[in-house]
């Protein structure tokens, strides 16, 4: 379009050019109806030619159907789907897009069409006239369901009213509160504010402060503000505890009779060192055919929290426990998570049970599910446990070298069928009292992990399985894992080859075969922790859902969560229904545990965001006093804006912007994952080695930035 006053020329005047700014002028008016005239004038052409040649396009694009005629020559632009619903991804510059099911391009939003709208919300659009080769856009004209109403922020207070500022990148307007909603909150303090009021005509929604955490870089104001941020709960309500507190404790004998006993058969449980809560054990008696029964006995947390209560709905609620550098925030409260229904050694427990009856090859020859009574006889931690592996001596070694063998055959056969290898290393900081990391280490798993690991598959698989295969057509809670996007496959595998790697080598290798191939190749080399990152976000996310798809990462047809009901609100779900089956029971329409899987998966991976926060946060504070440090890494990103580096010895990452990077002028190269000089030529690509030093330490925006040295 012209700038005012000058005309546009009709005879000097492309046509494509003005076809393509009526089409504009159309779609942001999408509504109105305007004739030749209206078009010409709004578009500055003033000449009769370039008037004319107006009312030829609009009757040419009427034509083809791009436009209608209204009425007798008054147009409007022809919107094809009308509206769609989505979800806002909203970006720091004020403007969205929004990712629907209904097209398959994401629809661009300007920031003064989003209409209060902000990052997550669930809202309706109306969508403009696509025009040829352009992105969707639309305005919106709904919001459905607003995805947070709360934030974390830091506390600006002025003469007569006061900010927060929040945290979140996604949110890029401040909150307004009125001094008189300030709530005791200070000058400088992080707080969580909800908005009450927005009025579309004001830029900034009008919050109240609803709770105080304290002052930024003190250990719980942070990771209390994690939490927040997330909108996950750090207390119990005085009520829940109180429900919890009414709970019995005591086994009657008549509870006891209804049950399998098994506290005679000896029984042990194998946990971190510090955990505090105990949900499966496991028994092994020699049966008198030679066979073996193995127990897998799970904490029967049911048996106490009782539907309708206020810890069941609490329990819904939270959906999961929540693992942050320092603690765990439980799903149930501490008189249930860590005694009543903890499996601790040497005290009689109501528990859930899976039993087998397994030869020694592992193979399954029999096997029951049903209520059981437990006493463990030892707790082991993984570092115990191990130590009885390694050395074949030690407490029930009998009991646990037999297991051990039971599960590396079941492990063999598990990958033989095509299951995944990944086990990516846990970060692990050592705190001192005030909560300052003053070092990092990696969790590592053995043959004592996979111990445990293996048979609790195998009672998660066989439960998924008796209600799948023998009661079909069940409403029952899967945990599903679809196959991996095609075009994430092929980026990985292309990406691997700049370390000399190659995934499929031939048309008869599997996927999962040639990924596990690769994934112990990797195994103690500097790249491993990127290229196992790499290759876990190639693949599509677990999820709860009562469509059973099957789990293509452990390659079961059928797989559920039974074995942690402390922590998950799926396992209880499945204990219900299970009970519910055994008893020839209906327990309610597949629509209710449908919501409540949707609901846990969103739980679980707000949990998990929540917990990477905590580690980058903890990161970022353990560099802050190594400034001008050189530290060896890998560059674990690339993008438009810099390179991310990973250093190798502790896994802190953090930014090279690329206005460091002084020696040369460089482009980013998408395809090729690399940024480029323009006049060197040089290249850095992901997977490069670079020494860094550390630059800022920015605790606010947990971000590292680093220079190359």
């Amino acid at each position: 379009m012209s700038k005012k006053g000058k005309g546009n020329e009709g005879s000097g005047l492309s046509r494509e050019i003005l076809k393509e700014q009526i089409v504009a002028a159309l779609t942001k008016s999408p509504e109105q109806g305007f004739n030749y005239k209206q078009i010409a004038k709004r578009l500055n052409v003033t000449d009769t030619p370039g008037k004319q040649m107006v009312l030829d396009i609009l009757k040419e694009l009427t034509k083809k159907g791009e436009l209608q005629e209204i009425f007798h020559g008054k147009y409007k632009a022809k919107v094809s789907r009308g509206y769609i619903t989505g979800t806002v991804d909203m970006t720091r510059s004020g403007y969205g897009f929004i990712s629907t099911d209904e097209l398959e391009d994401d629809v661009f939003v300007s920031a003064k069409n989003l209409k209060t709208a902000l990052h997550g919300d669930k809202v309706k659009v109306w969508l403009y006239a696509k025009r040829k080769g352009a992105r969707p856009e639309g305005e919106v004209v709904e919001i459905i369901e607003r995805w947070r109403t709360s934030f974390v922020g830091t506390v600006e207070i002025m003469p007569n009213f006061a900010f927060l500022i929040p945290d979140n990148k996604n949110m890029p307007f401040d909150l307004f509160i009125p001094t008189a909603k300030l709530n005791g909150a200070k000058q400088g303090q992080k707080a969580v504010a909800k908005v009450v009021d927005w009025d579309p005509k004001s830029k900034n929604p009008v919050g109240e402060i609803i709770n105080v955490l304290g002052y930024p870089g003190l250990h719980e104001t942070e990771m209390h503000a994690i939490l927040a941020e997330f909108e996950l709960p750090y207390h119990f309500t005085e009520e829940v505890e109180s429900d919890a507190d009414r709970i019995p404790a005591g086994i009657t004998e008549a509870e006891i009779k209804l049950r399998r006993d098994f506290r005679q058969i000896p029984t042990f449980t194998i946990d971190p060192a510090d955990a505090k809560d105990f949900d499966d054990a496991l028994s092994l008696k020699k049966l008198d055919n030679g066979n073996w029964e193995v127990g897998v006995h799970i904490a029967d947390v049911t048996h106490y929290v009782k539907i309708g209560s206020l810890v069941e709905e609490e329990a819904k609620q939270r959906a999961t426990s929540i693992y942050l550098v320092d603690r765990v925030v439980p799903m149930l409260p501490e008189r249930l998570s860590n005694h009543i229904c903890s499996l601790n050694p040497s005290e009689d427990k109501l528990t859930y049970s899976a039993v087998f009856e397994l030869n020694d090859n592992s193979e399954v020859i029999n096997e029951w599910f049903g209520k059981t009574i437990i006493n463990s006889d030892k707790r082991f931690s993984y570092n115990d446990a191990q130590l009885v592996i390694d050395t074949e001596e030690g407490e029930m070694k009998e009991h646990v070298l037999l297991l051990h063998r039971l599960a590396q055959q079941l492990r063999t056969k598990r990958f033989a069928s095509g299951a995944f290898a990944f086990e990516k290393v846990e970060v692990k900081f050592d705190l001192d009292e005030a909560g300052k990391p003053i070092g990092i280490k990696f969790r590592e798993t053995g043959t004592a992990n996979q111990l445990i690991e293996e048979f609790m598959l195998l009672a998660n698989k066989r439960v998924a399985e008796y209600v799948g295969k023998k009661l079909k057509g069940k409403t029952f809670v899967y945990r599903i894992h679809d196959k991996p996007d095609p075009g994430k496959i092929s980026n990985f595998s292309h990406f691997i080859t700049r370390f000399g790697y190659k995934l499929i080598e031939d048309d008869k290798t599997s996927l999962p075969k040639a990924m596990n191939k690769l994934l112990r190749s990797v195994a103690g080399k500097k790249e491993q922790n990127i290229i196992e990152t790499l290759a876990l976000r190639s693949m599509a996310k677990a999820v709860y859902s009562t469509n059973n798809i099957g789990h293509y990462g452990l390659s079961f047809k059928h797989y559920t969560h039974f074995t942690s009901p402390i922590r998950r609100y799926p396992d209880m779900m499945v204990h219900r229904l299970l009970s519910a089956y055994l008893a020839e029971e209906n327990p309610g329409t597949q629509e209710k545990y449908e919501k409540l899987c949707n609901h846990s998966s969103k739980m679980e991976r707000l949990s998990a965001e929540a917990e990477r926060a905590s580690v980058k946060y903890k990161q970022v504070e353990y560099m802050s006093d190594k400034t001008g440090k050189p530290f060896e890494g890998v560059i674990s990103g690339v993008t438009e804006w810099g390179i991310y580096v990973e250093i190798i010895e502790n896994q802190c990452e953090g930014m090279i912007h690329i206005r460091e990077l002084a020696d040369d002028f460089y482009e980013y190269d998408e395809e090729n994952y690399c940024i480029k000089g323009r006049s060197t030529g040089k290249i850095y690509t992901l997977g490069d080695r670079v020494t860094i030093e550390v630059v800022k330490a920015d605790l606010q925006k947990k971000q590292l930035d680093y220079r190359l040295i």
